[in-house]
C-alpha cells in the first residue's frame, strides 16, 4: 500500500451558518474549491447544535439570522467549554459603524463584510484561523 495515501491530511471542516441561499452557495463553492469540507446550517439554533455535534474546525457566521442572531450564536458558542476556542468568522452585510466591534466583543475572531470578494475571501478567512487548520491545496 502506498504510504502517501495513508498520510494524506484530512480536510479542515468549516461550518457555514447562513440563511441566504445565494451566499451559502458562494461560500460553499469557494471553500470546497480550496480543499475545505463544508457543513451547512441555515439558522442559529441549528448552527449551535451542529457545532456541538460535528466539532468543525471553524465557523463562518452571518449576523442576520432568523430566530437567533449571529451575536447570540457567538456568545452561546463561547459559553460552551468544548467550543469556546473554535474560530468564528463573521461574514455579514451588517456593516454599520460599530457592528465589527459588536461582533468581536461577542467573541468572534474575525469580521468580513459582504459582498465578499471571491478573489480574496479565502485569504481573508484564513487570516483568522490557526495555520494548522488552513487548506493544504
Amino acid at each position: 500500500m502506498n504510504a502517501n495515501k495513508l498520510l494524506k491530511p484530512m480536510k479542515s471542516k468549516i461550518l457555514i451558518v447562513e440563511d441566504d441561499n445565494q451566499s451559502l452557495y458562494m461560500l460553499t463553492f469557494l471553500l470546497e474549491s480550496n480543499n475545505y469540507e463544508v457543513l451547512q446550517s441555515n439558522n442559529g439554533f441549528d448552527g449551535i447544535q451542529k457545532a456541538h455535534e460535528l466539532k468543525p474546525d471553524a465557523i463562518i457566521l452571518d449576523i442576520q439570522l432568523p430566530e437567533m442572531n449571529g451575536y447570540e450564536v457567538t456568545k452561546a458558542l463561547r459559553e460552551n467549554d468544548e467550543l469556546k476556542n473554535m474560530p468564528i468568522i463573521v461574514v455579514t452585510s451588517f456593516a454599520m459603524i460599530g457592528d465589527k466591534n459588536k461582533a468581536l466583543d461577542a467573541g468572534a475572531d474575525g469580521y468580513i463584510e459582504k459582498p465578499i470578494d471571491p478573489d480574496t475571501f479565502i485569504a481573508q478567512m484564513e487570516s483568522f484561523i490557526p495555520k494548522k487548520l488552513r487548506s493544504t491545496k
